[in-house]
């Protein structure tokens, strides 16, 4: 089977284990229900005669119109689809029936990747995994992933997939706070940051590596790449901002833009409220659909505990590298969309003018985080193969 899981809007469906979820949630389904959706869904290019179902879902044996029709409002039911709205599951009539919902495939990895663990010096667990061969690699943590999770996210798969490619030996790690290490409150510090890096470069053997920041995750990178200018090789920032929302403020208005962004993400996530939600996550994905923004705050929602997500976001607009990256010496690649709402295109123009050795590239997207299928991943991409591999 090409692809085992499905994602279509909210949802996940497991086609190798009939299981369907929303939001991480488990929807329990009697099983003819669950395998006549499964069966729709991986036959989802063609339509789907009443008689194959029958066939398929009950070999054959005489089954009444109630019965079958009671499968099919128990599907319909589960995805929360009436007969008259029917956007995921179609009936034509007298014909059969097609699964018609945008689908995310998610394939497989090959080989699942191996957690293992370190500890921190003030003894917090910190999560790694190492995939691939060739020159090291460091993926700076940043803030809300999650080793066991993001491999299989749609919205995040294609970050490790391009940039930690097999010719490299990729190493990612969970920040203190959240996904598999110990989610004890995250830190501000970036001497924390820059321990916490040693710790897992340490663990996983690594002398000097390349690194890798995107977002929030470039203040990590600079602020290492300054302070270990021994270990670090190249540098690649992306979306950077090395100083958060309030930390750049310097009018009244940016001050209030900032207080009122940061109101924003706490009620949002206090109050679970979807209006709020979307409202935060349109900053960073201005062009995703509905549904993809709901993916995005499902898996942010399953990364770490409310209490820290609310500590992040003020960890976060109040940090400063900004007079570290003078120091940076390795040579640096900065990627930023020229239209980013997030974080400034500017942003990124005034950290290539500080970093010596640096080239920037300004992409034609207005995303914070770059999906998969716009053409300004694509050349993302080309542009970090030939700097690394250089």
């Amino acid at each position: 089977m090409a692809h085992a899981r499905l994602w279509f809007g909210q949802y996940e469906l497991d086609l190798e284990h009939r299981q369907l979820r929303h939001r991480g949630q488990q929807i329990l389904l009697e099983p003819r229900a669950v395998e006549l959706l499964c069966h729709l869904a991986a036959h989802r290019d063609r339509l789907v005669t009443r008689q194959e179902l029958l066939n398929t879902l009950w070999s054959g044996q005489h089954v009444t119109e109630s019965v079958f029709a009671s499968a099919l409002r128990a599907v319909r039911h589960s995805v929360r689809e009436t007969g008259g709205h029917q956007e995921i599951i179609r009936t034509v009539h007298r014909r059969g029936y097609q699964f018609v919902a945008d689908v995310t495939p998610v394939a497989e990895p090959k080989d699942y990747d191996t957690v293992r663990f370190c500890r921190t010096r003030d003894g917090i667990r910190l999560a790694y995994t190492v995939t691939g061969a060739g020159p090291p690699l460091i993926s700076t943590a940043n803030w809300l992933t999650h080793l066991g999770l993001d491999r299989r996210d749609p919205m995040w798969i294609h970050w490790y997939r391009d940039l930690m490619r097999e010719s490299r030996r990729g190493l990612r790690y969970d920040e203190r706070g959240c996904g598999l290490s110990d989610w004890c409150p995250p830190s501000a510090s970036p001497q924390v940051w820059v321990e916490d890096l040693d710790t897992v470069a340490d663990a996983a053997g690594y002398d000097t590596f390349a690194i890798i920041g995107t977002a929030q995750a470039a203040a990590t990178a600079i602020a290492y790449a300054a302070l270990r200018p021994d270990r670090v090789t190249r540098m690649v920032l992306i979306s950077s901002h090395a100083r958060g929302r309030q930390a750049r403020a310097r009018t009244d208005l940016d001050r209030r833009v900032a207080d009122v962004d940061l109101d924003l993400a706490t009620v949002a996530w206090q109050s679970a409220d979807p209006s709020f939600l979307r409202a935060y996550a349109a900053q960073f994905l201005p062009n995703a659909a509905p549904a993809e923004l709901d993916a995005y705050i499902a898996f942010t929602r399953r990364t770490t505990s409310l209490e820290n997500l609310v500590r992040f976001f003020q960890m976060i607009t109040t940090m400063d590298v900004f007079p570290l990256a003078g120091q940076v010496r390795c040579p640096t690649l900065i990627l930023h969309a020229r239209n980013d709402p997030r974080v400034p295109a500017s942003n990124a123009t005034e950290l290539a003018a500080l970093i010596d050795d640096s080239r920037l590239v300004l992409l034609d997207s207005a995303n914070h985080l770059f999906t998969a299928t716009e053409p300004a991943w694509a050349e993302l991409i080309r542009h970090v193969d030939d700097f690394l591999d250089d």
